[in-house]
């Protein structure tokens, strides 16, 4: 029984150690590590962005000025600023570009509300007007997003190109937008244009030569893959093949794997032997006999195998990587055997018009053309550096990726900061008709919106503070797609000076973006549990720490006159 007056022992109820911080500060601290990383890519925006070089622990270089890509490779910790990192890789899977828009814009609404945090506005508050203002801004662009006529296949392939130019403007690849542009609409046309699906595109690098030797095969290619004594005695070009896709390996030692066999004569052992040559040679008897003329197999192709297709004028290929294997099936038809038995040539034989292995570069590929059911092509970049080959095939797609949800939606708004401008004036109007603290809250969302006209404007070293009034006062006369024009240092109309965008793009940056921001503002409080003891094996250890672990555990007592026990 405890008296009056008598002091209540602690209530211990987190691990000591636990770091945790709360109120105001943490909510502040938490919108300035979101804006620090929002300043780490704002400058990549737009056709005068700039690069980043990054490189990783292991000495690897990357140089990107892709939003999602720079942020996966500047591994954030701060548990508030990663929600970012999340917008940008969502916003890269749904749509495939606008990573650094979502990203910008996130951090220009923390911005702006930050005052009203200062202020001690509930932060419930400040959610609360910031999804008002995010739903009327995406009924807004449903009812500006301008449609596309899909009912004359020139224009509609005319439209598609402007998309994927305007996606490619900012990109390292903007001095050969014509070349890439055509590639990135050719590949998504020759895909089934009912799902679409981007993973039917095949993407292979060859260093050197330039960016112009790059090309698209209208079919299947993959790099040659390893290969046994006798495969350069198979025939390297055929004209109307049939094509047997296997998962079955095609070698020795598999038909004696996990196998044991107890014998008491020598005949017995020979018989066993020469069973086994009787599988592998059933097997490749079985193959020929379907009458097809190249054989791939995800599994290895032995020599053995690979001589005795050679002699019968097949061509073979193992080790085929999965992706490849299914992009041809898709392209020849036929399906992936997993058994030499029972194969029927009219149902589960590929077909094309021709296969040749080429030299591409230092490499030599395998190509299959004139498919029937072709519904997969592969882009073949080329570049001097290896790093400026991946960031052409991030690039390229993004543009595939807007090329594709431009004709799955078929709508545009005008870029170059047009649409956005436009939000902000209505976003403001419907602010004044709105009474008390929501009528700030929305205005301050209307001005976050302004963040990508400004960050374009100061990416190309213009005056943002002139060019920003100019377009207030040109959407305020009626012009709902006046954008800043990069080209003539002024502003212009964004529709036609063709900077399309697709209107899914920026209706996902702004949903994605809004609800970063609320989550940031709905945390007030960070609790951070202290870290194990066990140590880190991967953590450098200086010979302090060392020498204080080891007498821990009883070793060096004692001077050297006493074993060390490691």
């Amino acid at each position: 029984m405890s008296l009056p007056g008598m002091m209540q022992p602690p209530i211990i109820l987190l691990r000591d150690g636990t770091d945790s911080s709360q109120g105001k500060g943490q909510l502040l601290s938490n919108i300035g590590a979101c804006l620090a990383v929002v300043d780490c890519v704002a400058s990549t925006l737009g056709p005068r962005g700039m690069d980043k070089l990054i490189v990783s622990n292991r000495g690897e270089a990357t140089i990107s000025n892709d939003g999602a890509t720079i942020l996966k490779l500047l591994e954030i910790v701060h548990p508030a600023a990663k929600s970012l990192v999340d917008i940008a890789r969502a916003q890269d899977a749904e749509v495939g570009d606008g990573t650094t828009s979502v990203t910008l814009l996130a951090g220009e609404m923390l911005r702006e509300c930050k005052s009203f945090i200062e202020e001690g506005v509930n932060p419930y508050i400040v959610i609360k007007g910031y999804r008002k203002a995010t739903q009327v801004a995406l009924e807004e662009i449903k009812k500006l997003a301008i449609p596309i006529d899909k009912s004359n296949p020139e224009k509609f392939r005319e439209h598609l190109l402007k998309c994927a130019a305007t996606s490619m403007s900012s990109k390292l690849i903007q001095n050969d937008k014509p070349f890439f542009t055509n590639m990135a609409v050719d590949a998504v046309m020759c895909l089934n244009q009912d799902d679409l699906n981007e993973e039917l595109i095949g993407v292979k690098r060859v260093p050197g030569g330039g960016m112009q030797d790059s090309l698209l095969i209208n079919g299947v290619a993959f790099k040659k893959t390893f290969s046994y004594a006798g495969f350069e005695q198979q025939p390297k070009s055929f004209t109307n093949p049939s094509v047997l896709c296997l998962n079955v390996e095609l070698e020795l030692k598999a038909e004696k794997d996990n196998a044991e066999v107890r014998v008491e004569d020598v005949n017995e052992y020979q018989k066993i032997v020469d069973a086994e040559w009787d599988i592998i040679y059933q097997k490749l008897d079985a193959i020929v006999k379907t009458g097809a003329k190249v054989v791939l197999s995800k599994l290895p192709i032995g020599d053995l195998a690979t001589q005795y297709f050679a002699d019968r004028d097949i061509f073979c290929a193992g080790r085929v990587a999965s992706d490849d294997m299914k992009r041809v099936v898709q392209a020849l038809g036929g399906a992936i055997q997993s058994t030499v038995t029972d194969i029927d040539p009219s149902k589960h034989l590929g077909h094309c018009g021709k296969f040749e292995e080429r030299q591409i570069g230092s490499e030599r590929f395998n190509i299959f053309t004139e498919c029937p059911a072709s519904q997969t092509c592969t882009i073949i970049l080329r570049g001097g550096a290896e790093q400026f080959i991946a960031e052409v095939e991030r690039s390229l797609h993004d543009a595939i990726m807007i090329v594709r949800r431009t004709i799955k939606h078929s709508t545009i708004v005008g870029g170059g900061g047009a649409i956005e401008m436009e939000l902000s004036k209505r976003l403001r109007d419907v602010s004044k008709s709105i009474q008390g603290k929501q009528q700030l809250i929305i205005s301050a969302f209307a001005k976050s919106l302004e963040g990508i006209p400004r960050q374009l404007c100061d990416n190309a070293g213009f005056d943002a503070t002139d060019l920003l009034n100019k377009l207030r006062m040109q959407h305020a006369k009626g012009d709902l797609w006046a954008g800043v024009d990069i080209e003539n240092e002024g502003v212009g109309n964004s529709v036609e000076l063709f900077i399309w965008e697709p209107a899914l793009v920026k209706m996902n940056a702004i949903a994605s973006a809004s609800e970063a921001a609320c989550l940031v503002l709905s945390v007030d409080e960070t609790i951070r549990n202290p870290q194990s003891e066990a140590p880190n094996p991967s953590a450098p250890i200086d010979r302090q720490t060392a020498q204080s672990a080891m007498r821990g555990r009883g070793g060096m007592r004692g001077g050297r006159g006493r074993g060390r026990r490691m």
